[in-house]
């Protein structure tokens, strides 16, 4: 069983687009959406859901009112400014915490304590007889993202494993963060998709280094690369300096546009350009799994 994941310097560039499409061509596989701060790939595929886990991740400062004598240093204390003050009492706002510790520590009256708090869900969901999908929500303002991708994974490899699926397709976050180094590691292969901006070059040299740095095998992808000859020649070139195969360039097509609105990976339409370099793509990568 092989793992394969798309990631992205950025967000915008066209990740999804070739993940949901991987998706569509693939056969036998798993499915991870592990971009989980805005987890979309789901709604490319009409699955049905078979599984709901509860994510537990940071921890939260819990204010026991009984033993408040309402002295105001967990309010002064607090960098977050998580601790408010209304109708005489003092409470916490969940979505400001950090769970740093520092009013724990700093109230005299043993008041306060953190407790583990439910930071998201992870759904497991069948697609047809031939592929699943492991996706997930993270609840606004939680900063555990790195876990509920690695808990993404894992249920992924489960589920593969259990039905004896050829390959896990992950649709990795984008950045180099927490989220997009745990949508990284020990994998087989990665497809970085970029796009033919100036930020977008800058973010590519960000995320090639962190691939290499987990010493991954990796191929870039251009997209829209008709957008701008000039920035997409200084992409390939730069990958061509640095020993970095180009898996192929796809032209900007109005049809994924059409394809994201009728959600539909856009590889299921004829006569669209895009289609066909992802196909060609598509076909590149799986070359080099094997």
């Amino acid at each position: 069983m092989k793992q394969l994941v798309i990631v992205s310097g950025k967000g915008g560039t066209g990740k999804t687009t070739l993940s949901s499409s991987f998706g569509a061509l693939l056969n036998n596989a798993v499915l991870a959406d592990c971009d989980v701060d805005a987890a979309n790939l789901n709604l490319m595929f009409n699955g049905e859901l078979k599984e709901k886990y509860d994510y537990y991740g940071g921890k939260k400062a819990i204010i026991d009112q009984n033993k408040c004598d309402k002295c105001g240093i967990c309010k002064n204390i607090c960098r977050f400014e998580a601790i408010t003050f209304e109708n005489g009492i003092y409470d916490v706002d969940p979505y400001a915490c950090e769970g740093c510790n520092a009013c724990v520590i700093a109230c005299p009256q043993n008041a306060i304590k953190l407790e583990t708090a439910l930071s998201g869900e992870y759904y497991y969901s069948s697609l047809n007889d031939e592929k699943d999908i492991v996706h997930a929500n993270l609840n606004p303002g939680e900063e555990t993202s790195g876990g509920l991708v690695a808990e993404v994974r894992k249920l992924a490899m489960n589920k593969a494993q259990e039905k004896n699926k050829d390959i896990v397709l992950i649709d990795g976050a984008p950045g180099i963060g927490c989220p997009a180094t745990s949508s990284i590691t020990a994998t087989d292969y990665v497809v970085i998709v970029t796009e033919p901006t100036t930020s977008g070059l800058h973010d590519l040299k960000r995320i090639v280094e962190t691939v290499r740095h987990f010493r991954r095998d990796f191929g870039v992808v251009i997209n829209k690369y008709d957008l701008n000859s000039v920035v997409s020649k200084e992409i390939i070139n730069y990958c061509i300096s640095d020993g970095i195969e180009v898996l192929g360039e796809i032209p900007f097509d109005e049809t994924v546009e059409k394809s994201n609105l009728e959600i539909n990976p856009v590889v299921n339409y004829e006569n669209s350009s895009a289609a066909k370099a992802i196909k060609d793509i598509f076909n590149k990568v799986m070359q080099k799994l094997k």
